[in-house]
C-alpha cells in the first residue's frame, strides 16, 4: 500500500504500476479503488491467525515493510469538498522519476524512501493503521465511507457514484476488521510501538475528533454534526498527506502506547456500529451505497435501491446475531433480488428504464420558482430552457450535466438577464438535479441489461454471499446456538449452493455447469467465461462444508454443515497423486466420502464418536480421540512434508444434516 492507505494499480515482479494519463486516449483515467483491500486482507490476516496464533506481536515492531511510491496526489480537503469527483493529480515529475530509480535499481526503486535512507521502512502496525486511517478519515457518520479517490469501491458497475457515493459495503467490512484487530490487541503483549514521525499526529487527530463526539452516537445525528465531523476527519487526513507530499518522512519514528490505539478501535467501532443501524432497512435487508449532498449547513443522505452486495457485507461484517442473519436471509429470499428462474440472486432490481420521451421533461411548477427560466421561456430564449409546441418545457438537450449548465448560466453574465441569472443559478441547478437526478446514476449498473446490470447475476456476488453465510453457520455452530438455529443457517447456505451453476443443468445455466462464468442477463444463459471470483470464493466455501478448519495451527475436522446424503452407500476405489507427485489408489467404504487436504487423502466415516486415525509412510498409524490433530502432524501436512499417507475421521452421525 502507499503511505496514504491506498493499493498501487497492480504488483508485478517489476515492482508496482500505476494508471497514466494518455491524452490522447479518452479511456485512460487514475484513483484508487478502496474495498477490496479491507476484506482481502483481513481474509489473509484471519488465516494467518489461525495458523501462527499470537504471531503478531513480533510483526508490531518489525520494520520489515514498505511503502509503494505511486505518483498520484489526492488533493486537500478543501478542494475534494469543492470538487468530489477530481480529487488527484498526477505527478509527472514523480512518474519520471520512479521509473528511472526502477530501472536504476529494479523493484526497490519504487519503494518510498525517506530523507534519512534509501527506502523507508516502517512496522506492521504502522501499515494497517495507514489502510484504516484512510477509510475512517473518510467516514461520513451514518452514511459510510466516502468514494472520494476517483474509482469505484468494487467495480466499474457502479462508478458514477465516485464523488457522490458514500459505500456502507466498506463500512460493513471495516466493522469485522476492526472486531478481528481488537481481539488481536487485547491479546497483545506489546506495551508500546514505533510509527512514522509524520503518522503520530494524524492518528492522534482522527483519534480525538471520534472521542469527542461519542455523545452524538445516543441518538441521530444531524446534518451540521454530520458535516462537522468529515469535515475534522478530512482535515487530519488532508494535512498528513500534504506534509509528506511536500516534506517526504524525515525517518524519525514516535512511540504510540498500545492503549490509545485500542482505544481508538474501540471508539471506531461504536462509529460503525451506530452507522450500521441507521442503515438498516424496514425490510430486514441493508442499505449498500447511499449518496451525499455537501453544502455549507451540513451533510445530508439520501439512499439508493437493495443491492445484493450490501447484504453480502452486512452478513459477513460478524454485527448481525443468529436471529437478525436469518430475518436477513428469509427477506433476501423474498425480495426484488431473487430470480426463481435460476434460484439465484440479482445484484440490483431489475426495472424498466424511461423511455427517451420520458426524459428532460420539466414540471411547470419547477419553471415557476423560477423567475429566469420564466423570462427566457418568454423572451424565447433557448439557451438554458426549451418550450416545445405542446407547451412543455426541456433543458437544452446539449447539458450533458449540471457542469454544462453551470457554464450556459455563466454565458449569461454579459446579457440582459444577469441579474436573474445570479440571483437563481442554484435554483435552477436544484431543478436539472430533480429532473435528472444525476447523483443517483450508478453507471451501467442503472442503464444495462447485461454485465453487471439490471436483473443480471453477477456469480462472484452470489459466492461472496455462499462463504458469508457459511462463515455464520460456523460462528453459530461455535456459539452453540440452538440446533433449530444452526440447521435454518445451513438450509439457506445450501440453498445459495444449489443455485450455483455447478448444481445445475446445462439448459438451465446456458453453459457447461462446471465452468464459471461472470455473469447471466435476465434474458439469456451464463456469459463471459473465465476464473473470476467465484472460483476461490466456491473453494473456500466447500472446504468449510467439509468443516476443516485451522485452530491454533492445527487441524480440526467439524462438519456440522455435511448432509448424510453426501456419503456414497457403496465402497469405491479413487485415484489421487501425492506429493511426492506419484499416483496411489485410495480405497473408500461404504458410508464414507473422501477428500484431499494439502494432498493428503482424507476419507469421513460415520460412527458414534469422534475420532481421527492418521496412516503414515513409515508405515506407522497414530490414533486420537476428537475431531484435533496434533499441532506438529498438521505442520507435516501443511508443509507437504510427504511423511502422512491418510488420515480416517470418524464422524458423529448425530452432528450430520
Amino acid at each position: 500500500s502507499t503511505f496514504d492507505g491506498y493499493n498501487p494499480y497492480r504488483v508485478t515482479k517489476g515492482g508496482f504500476d500505476w494508471e497514466t494519463i494518455e491524452p490522447d486516449n479518452p479511456w485512460s483515467y487514475i484513483g484508487y479503488w478502496g474495498d477490496h483491500q479491507i476484506i482481502y486482507l483481513l481474509k489473509f490476516l484471519e488465516f494467518y491467525n489461525e495458523r501462527e496464533k499470537g504471531g503478531f506481536d513480533h510483526l508490531f515492531g518489525d520494520s520489515k515493510f514498505v511503502y509503494a511510491h505511486v505518483p498520484y496526489l489526492i488533493k486537500s480537503y478543501d478542494e475534494i469538498s469543492k470538487n468530489h469527483k477530481d480529487t488527484i493529480e498526477f505527478d509527472y515529475d514523480a512518474d519520471e522519476k520512479i521509473r528511472a530509480s526502477v530501472a536504476g535499481k529494479g523493484a526497490d526503486g519504487s519503494l518510498l524512501a525517506s530523507a534519512k535512507e534509501e527506502i523507508h521502512h516502517v512496522n506492521f502496525m504502522e501499515k494497517i493503521l495507514a489502510t484504516v486511517l484512510a477509510k475512517v478519515s473518510n467516514f461520513i457518520p451514518e452514511a459510510g465511507i466516502w468514494m472520494n479517490t476517483q474509482r469505484p469501491e468494487w467495480n466499474d458497475a457502479n462508478n458514477a457514484l465516485v464523488g457522490n457515493g458514500v459505500s456502507m459495503v466498506t463500512l460493513y467490512y471495516l466493522r469485522r476488521f476492526l472486531k478481528f484487530f481488537e481481539a488481536v490487541l487485547d491479546d497483545s503483549a506489546v506495551e508500546k510501538v514505533e510509527i512514522s514521525a509524520e503518522m503520530k499526529p494524524f492518528f492522534t487527530a482522527v483519534a480525538e475528533v471520534l472521542n469527542a463526539n461519542l455523545d452524538l452516537l445516543s441518538g441521530q445525528i444531524n446534518d451540521a454534526d454530520r458535516k462537522k465531523i468529515t469535515d475534522a476527519l478530512g482535515k487530519a487526513s488532508s494535512d498528513y498527506r500534504t506534509g509528506v507530499y511536500k516534506s517526504g518522512f524525515s525517518g524519525e519514528k514516535e512511540n504510540v502506547d498500545m492503549k490509545q490505539i485500542t482505544g481508538f478501535v474501540k471508539d471506531t467501532l461504536k462509529f460503525i456500529e451506530h452507522s450500521i443501524e441507521a442503515n438498516r432497512r424496514n425490510d430486514d435487508l441493508f442499505h449498500a451505497y447511499n449518496i451525499m449532498s455537501m453544502s455549507d449547513d451540513g451533510i445530508s443522505i439520501e439512499y439508493l435501491d437493495e443491492m445484493l452486495e450490501g447484504q453480502v457485507a452486512a452478513l459477513s461484517s460478524g454485527y448481525l446475531n443468529s436471529e437478525e442473519v436469518l430475518k436477513t436471509l428469509d427477506a433476501l429470499r423474498t425480495s426484488r433480488l431473487y430470480r426463481k428462474d435460476q434460484n439465484s440472486y440479482i445484484l440490483y432490481p431489475n426495472t424498466n428504464l424511461p423511455r427517451f420521451l420520458e426524459k428532460n421533461n420539466i414540471p411547470e411548477s419547477a419553471v415557476e420558482k423560477s423567475e429566469l427560466l420564466q423570462k427566457l421561456v418568454q423572451d424565447g430564449n433557448r439557451q438554458i430552457i426549451i418550450k416545445d409546441r405542446n407547451g412543455k418545457y426541456h433543458f437544452n438537450g446539449n447539458f450533458r450535466n449540471a457542469a454544462d449548465l453551470k457554464k450556459g448560466l455563466e454565458k449569461l453574465a454579459d446579457t440582459e438577464y444577469a441579474a436573474l441569472a445570479q440571483k437563481d443559478t442554484e435554483t435552477v441547478l436544484g431543478v436539472f438535479e430533480d429532473v435528472f437526478n444525476h447523483k443517483a446514476f450508478t453507471g451501467r449498473s442503472g442503464t444495462f441489461y447485461a454485465y453487471e446490470g439490471l436483473g443480471s447475476i453477477y456469480w462472484h456476488m452470489v459466492s461472496k454471499l455462499y462463504l458469508a453465510v457459511g462463515e455464520i453457520c460456523q460462528q453459530a455452530f461455535e456459539e452453540n446456538q440452538p440446533r433449530a438455529i444452526q440447521n435454518k443457517l445451513a438450509e439457506h447456505f445450501h440453498e445459495v449452493g444449489n443455485g450455483i451453476g455447478i448444481h445445475k443443468s446445462p439448459k438451465l445455466y446456458g453453459a457447461f455447469p462446471t465452468d464459471a462464468y461472470s455473469h447471466t442477463p435476465w434474458h439469456r444463459g451464463a456469459q463471459q467465461p473465465g476464473m473470476t471470483g467465484q472460483v476461490k470464493e466456491d473453494v473456500i466455501a466447500a472446504i468449510q462444508e467439509v468443516g476443516v478448519f485451522v485452530e491454533d495451527g492445527a487441524l480440526r475436522f467439524t462438519p456440522f454443515m455435511l448432509r448424510g446424503y453426501e456419503f456414497s452407500s457403496k465402497s469405491k476405489v479413487k485415484e489421487f497423486v501425492t506429493v511426492q507427485h506419484e499416483k496411489e489408489k485410495l480405497e473408500i467404504p461404504e458410508n464414507a466420502l473422501s477428500f484431499s487436504c494439502c494432498q493428503v487423502p482424507v476419507v469421513y466415516k460415520k460412527d458414534t464418536a469422534e475420532s481421527i486415525s492418521v496412516e503414515f509412510y513409515t508405515g506407522s498409524t497414530e490414533n486420537y480421540d476428537g475431531n484435533r490433530l496434533p499441532k506438529e502432524v498438521s505442520s507435516q501436512i501443511f508443509n507437504r512434508e510427504g511423511t502422512v499417507k491418510k488420515i480416517t475421521v470418524s464422524v458423529k452421525e448425530d452432528n450430520l444434516i
